[in-house]
């Protein structure tokens, strides 16, 4: 009787870890190496520049993970940015190595083109980039020196805003369309 218990538990164990080793699990981690010197990390980087944070806003991306869209005006640039504002985009937190941005804090941001949050070339930033507040970045401002001022004026809000209005004004222009159609045809 005591053998069978015994041989019982053993095969219950086994049983356990074969399971447990053939189920697949999602897991996500971001471990970063140190930081690359200021140095390195412009040259590597498609886009460096600073800014406040105006908006934060969370998407899925085509694979149904969260990403957010960070709205910045850009205060300074000293690579790949000439546009008074842009978008970024980071993840959402936790493992996927996403940058926790606040409305309202000015940063210096460290970006590269990259398809890591979605389908489309897009500049993204991480926790592993040198991107940081402004306030921090003061080893960083003097080795990039002083930067210089965007020299395109763009003003993002309004045009999601001018987008919008678009497609509204489309949907009601099929509605009236349509109803005139419709009037048209009971007569």
């Amino acid at each position: 009787m005591r053998k069978k218990i015994i041989l019982t538990m053993l095969l219950s164990v086994l049983f356990s870890l074969i399971s447990m080793s053939i189920v697949p699990t999602t897991s996500y981690a971001c471990s970063c190496i140190e930081p690359p010197s200021v140095e390195d990390e412009l040259e590597r980087s498609q886009a460096v520049f600073s800014g406040k944070v105006l908006e934060v806003k969370e998407q899925k991306d085509f694979r149904g993970y969260m990403k957010k869209r960070v709205l910045i005006e850009v205060a300074e640039t000293w690579k790949g940015v000439s546009e008074s504002q842009v978008f970024i985009t980071t993840g959402s937190g936790g493992g996927d190595c996403g940058y926790e941005f606040q409305v309202g804090q000015d940063y210096l941001v460290y970006a590269t083109e990259s398809t890591m949050y979605g389908n489309q070339e897009e500049l993204v930033t991480i926790i592993c980039d040198r991107t940081t507040e402004l306030g921090a970045a003061q080893e960083d401002l003097a080795v990039l020196g002083k930067g210089k001022e965007p020299t395109v004026q763009v003003d993002l809000e309004v045009e999601k805003s001018n987008l919008m209005m678009w497609v509204i004004a489309n949907i009601i222009l099929v509605i009236v369309i349509f109803l005139a159609w419709r009037w048209y045809k009971k007569r």
